[in-house]
């Protein structure tokens, strides 16, 4: 018998009994003109979902356990809230109108909205997702959270009083707004805290700003139209996304001069960076594609989206994404099967293979699915080790349990 013969159905095996699981963690582009989020593999380079969300998707956060993502409608008035399991829209969350950037606390626990047409800046509970409170802020744009967690500070465009207006976030109460010349487009703060860089409309500079004395110490010349800066952590370099010449501009943080720039593609907006700390996407509003940067110099890639792609939010952890899914199916009246045990980070998806309606309900109060309908299915990420009961919501007697060890 021939080798190739004794080996092709161990090796077809192989390929079946692999799971189905993305190949590095996942971005998310708000394609601003489609009213849809792309969903990224950054492993595979390619977009592996597309998901409708509120009109005008313009900020957008990734929760930090990576298993949300908070897409604002800036034509709407709410946020969609896309599962990571299953890049589907959980739940929609109002937040009042025109609601624009997005930031989350350092603790995870809490996201800062930017409610344009209310003039205030509205705090929603990233496990309830739901509002709590509001701070009075005119016209607030896009927001930066110092990495302390105390203090957000919010760009302004109140037309006649640009600002940057600062929130002690323990007492949710505005205690400064430094006046600035040009409407103020968006603020970052430097992995430290000790630097805050500023975009103005109509300056070719980056702005950056002293937080312990709200003044600015330093410019950083740019093309013209600079929209975005960022000094992430773990990266030497700084970025700038600079629109008129369409090119991701890169800076020393300690002298602050630029060092570089790549070309990107035509009206480049936004830019978020990829847990390995090595790469950068950026959308390309102009050219409708995304564009993975290498900052040590490597060929830049591309990557077609939605139209008129803005904001990127990418995935934390390096994991993020890799994770098989366990799957449970409801068939019968029963779950199979009705143990699994998964690692910290990963997911379960459950499936109603079944001719009746079933549901979900977890032991430990977490959001489950009360009408689960023949053909639907509902997915949850286990964060936290630990021992996970639940029960059908529509049958009490259909018991089963989830398992999640360390990661």
């Amino acid at each position: 018998m021939k080798l190739h013969s004794i080996l092709a159905p161990a090796i077809a095996a192989l390929f079946i009994a692999a799971p189905a699981w993305a190949a590095g963690p996942k971005a998310y582009i708000g394609n601003f003109k489609d009213n849809t989020v792309s969903v990224i593999d950054t492993g595979a380079s390619r977009v592996v979902a597309t998901v409708p969300v509120a009109a005008g998707p313009d900020g957008i956060a990734v929760a930090r356990d990576d298993t949300q993502v908070f897409v604002s409608g800036s034509s709407a008035s709410s946020l969609s809230v896309i599962d990571t399991a299953s890049d589907q829209v959980a739940a929609t969350v109002e937040v009042g109108k025109g609601p624009q950037g997005l930031a989350i606390t350092p603790d995870g626990r809490w996201l800062l909205v930017a409610v344009n047409g209310d003039d205030r800046v509205a705090f929603v509970d990233t496990a309830t997702r739901a509002v709590s409170a509001t701070v009075p802020v005119p016209k607030p744009h896009t927001i930066a959270i110092r990495p302390d967690g105390k203090q957000a500070y919010v760009s302004s465009q109140a037309p006649g009083n640009f600002a940057l207006v600062v929130i002690d976030l323990p007492t949710r109460a505005v205690t400064a707004s430094v006046p600035v010349e040009k409407t103020p487009r968006d603020l970052e703060f430097g992995p430290d805290g000790k630097a805050l860089y500023v975009t103005l409309a109509g300056v070719s500079a980056v702005q950056v700003f002293d937080p312990a004395s709200n003044r600015m110490v330093a410019q950083i010349p740019t093309g013209v139209s600079p929209h975005v800066a960022h000094h992430f952590a773990g990266t030497p370099a700084g970025v700038v996304v600079v629109q008129g010449p369409g090119e991701l501009m890169l800076f020393d943080p300690a002298t602050r001069t630029a060092s570089g720039s790549i070309a990107v593609g035509k009206q480049p907006h936004w830019v978020d960076v990829l847990p390995d700390h090595k790469k950068v996407l950026v959308t390309n509003e102009g050219s409708n594609d995304v564009s993975v940067v290498d900052l040590a110099g490597g060929p830049v890639g591309t990557i077609p989206v939605g139209n008129a792609p803005r904001k990127v939010a990418a995935q934390h952890r390096a994991g993020a994404g890799t994770e098989p899914k366990a799957k449970v199916s409801i068939d019968n009246f029963a779950f199979a099967p009705v143990q699994v045990a998964i690692a910290a980070g990963q997911s379960v998806t459950w499936t109603n293979n079944d001719g009746a309606p079933h549901g979900i309900a977890f032991a430990d109060g977490a959001r489950g699915m009360d009408l689960m309908l023949p053909g639907q299915g509902f997915s949850r990420t286990f964060a936290k080790p630990g021992v996970y009961d639940y029960v059908c919501s529509v049958h009490p007697y259909m018991t089963a349990r989830v398992t999640v060890g360390a990661h």
